[in-house]
């Protein structure tokens, strides 16, 4: 007699029954009682501090090294330096020399004077007007700076609602500097703009190349407003050239608050730290009841799918999030349904307006 093979599980299905099991542990959290949920997390806490204590481990960054003032300054250091390398690398995908790297036309004549409040003394240092802003004053300097900064910032606000004024019907996207037009999500940011723009929306972007600049040359292609939000940068950055109105900023939020006062709906494609503030910062805002019926868009399913699965397995499965929440993001990979969810999310918005008596704008409310 034959012996019976043992079963083996496969990593799929290995995968798919613990994903299983995240999905009903979440579900049984979310349909739990108040009271039951108070028992659950006495009972959590007292089983943690019966436990035995173990040495406590040095803090470590998030690749594995030891946690240090010095690492941390040269971790800082690279990043800028990194932020550098991807906006150039985004222009001369483009066919373009960084604006960082072009020299300087000579001038005669009069010399226009260097606005010595956002640059250092030496010239190789670039102090931000946000870094500035952001570090602690000492002594009596807070009488001497920052009311005036505060000022600036009240100029900025004014500059840049005064030169979106007229946008009703805009739409922000979102992604990485150094996605190339070679590449497959740079083409579906064309067309997905182009499709904007055909339905009437302004495309609105941080002005600068790889995504920013597909979304600014999709929308002038097809005819429709292509704004850029161009923010200061240690290092030039440059606006690209599909940018019909540009507006230049200091303070990223100052910035932040243009995308979101004079956008419809946000679409994310692939991108970095920058990609994922806006991302949440929406989410938050729509969360809190800040702004409404506003469609978080992410582009590309398998970009996002890790950090879906997290959101799924850990933030919601330990009630950092309500289980609706995580339908506040609609993920797509067709320009066509991701500008469908946009048409569909103004018309309701215009409808909402119409029955309260207000003109409906942004889906901000403003």
């Amino acid at each position: 007699m034959a012996k019976s093979k043992p079963s083996q599980t496969t990593p799929r299905r290995r995968g798919a029954r613990k994903a299983a099991a995240r999905e009903t542990a979440a579900r049984d959290i979310a349909e739990r009682s108040p009271a039951e949920r108070n028992v659950a997390d006495r009972g959590a806490a007292a089983r943690a501090a019966a436990a035995p204590r173990t040495a406590s481990k040095p803090p470590r960054t998030a690749s594995g090294k030891k946690a240090n003032p010095a690492l941390l300054k040269s971790a800082g250091e690279a990043a800028v330096a990194g932020s550098k390398a991807r906006a150039e690398e985004g222009h001369r995908k483009a066919g373009r020399t960084p604006p960082s790297q072009q020299t300087p036309a000579r001038q005669s004549g009069a010399m226009r004077k260097v606005d010595e409040s956002i640059r250092s003394v030496s010239h190789e240092i670039v102090v931000t007007e946000d870094e500035k802003l952001l570090q602690a004053p000492s002594g009596d300097e807070y009488t001497r700076s920052d009311p005036w900064r505060v000022m600036r910032i009240t100029a900025e606000f004014v500059e840049g609602m005064d030169a979106l004024a007229g946008v009703e019907r805009g739409v922000s996207l979102f992604g990485s500097a150094r996605t190339g037009p070679d590449d497959p999500m740079y083409r579906a940011a064309e067309e997905t703009a182009r499709l904007l723009a055909e339905s009437g929306f302004s495309v609105i972007t941080g002005a600068g190349p790889g995504i920013m600049e597909a979304g600014n040359k999709g929308a002038k292609a097809a005819g429709g407003r292509s704004i850029g939000c161009n923010i200061e940068l240690p290092f030039e950055q440059g606006a690209n050239p599909y940018v019909d109105t540009l507006v230049n900023f200091r303070y990223f939020f100052v910035r932040k608050t243009m995308f979101v006062k004079y956008s419809n709906a946000f679409i994310i494609f692939p991108g970095g730290f920058g990609t994922l503030d806006e991302m949440f910062e929406a989410i938050t805002l729509i969360q809190t009841g800040k702004i409404y019926q506003f469609p978080v868009i992410l582009f590309g399913r398998a970009y996002w799918a890790g950090l879906v699965r997290w959101l799924q397995s850990r933030v919601l499965l330990e009630r950092k999030i309500s289980p609706g929440d995580l339908d506040l993001l609609i993920l797509t990979d067709d320009p066509r349904e991701a500008v469908d969810a946009v048409v569909q999310a103004y018309a309701a918005q215009t409808e909402t307006a119409a029955r309260r008596g207000e003109p409906a704008k942004t889906a901000n409310g403003s």
